[in-house]
């Protein structure tokens, strides 16, 4: 399998220093070897970018005649690190996964009954369309406060009022979906 090429738009430039057609010059085999290690060529330009980021910082002129070994350990450090980085964003995303299917199986577990499931369903039904109901400032501050588990502080913050208003506003707005609720649940449907 083919290196894939570098993005053209590093062609040559006249007004190069030396030490900028140095780099370019290692360019090609850089990209080998990094795509020999990872095999996978947004990987390939991300490690090459950080060697070259390198480059520009310290700017190793003094290395005298070895700068192909000092980008050669400065790569395989930057191979090194992107798969370590790799390794950390899968373990999170397959700790995410195991989360996400404890949480289910969980709330399965709790209601095998499918009667209580139905039954769960539809109060969740029935709150959802009492929220919807509510004035665009309570239904705000009901959504901030359960949906998003914010604080009392945390809601004032944002919108910009005192925590006191903010209690008021979540009292007056619990008090409407209970009544909203209360006229959902209408005793001649049973």
């Amino acid at each position: 399998m083919a290196v894939p090429e570098a993005n053209p738009e590093g062609a040559e430039h006249p007004d190069c220093s030396g030490a900028d057609r140095a780099i370019r010059e290692h360019l090609p085999w850089l990209r080998s070897v990094v795509w020999s290690r990872l095999r996978d060529p947004e990987a390939v330009d991300d490690v090459v970018q950080e060697v070259l980021l390198a480059y520009a910082k310290h700017r190793p002129e003094e290395l005298n005649g070895q700068l192909a070994p000092w980008l050669y350990r400065v790569a395989i450090r930057q191979c090194l690190l992107h798969r370590r980085r790799q390794g950390r964003w899968s373990r999170r995303q397959q700790e995410a996964q195991r989360r996400q299917i404890a949480r289910w199986e969980q709330q399965h577990r709790q209601s095998p009954d499918p009667v209580r499931w139905l039954v769960d369903q539809e109060r969740q039904e029935l709150v959802r369309q009492a929220v919807e109901q509510l004035p665009d400032r309570d239904a705000q501050v009901v959504l901030l406060k359960y949906g998003q588990g914010w604080s009392y502080q945390q809601i004032a913050e944002h919108l910009g009022v005192s925590v006191s208003s903010v209690e008021s506003r979540l009292h007056r707005a619990r008090r409407r979906l209970r009544r909203l609720l209360a006229g959902a649940v209408n005793p001649s449907d049973e």
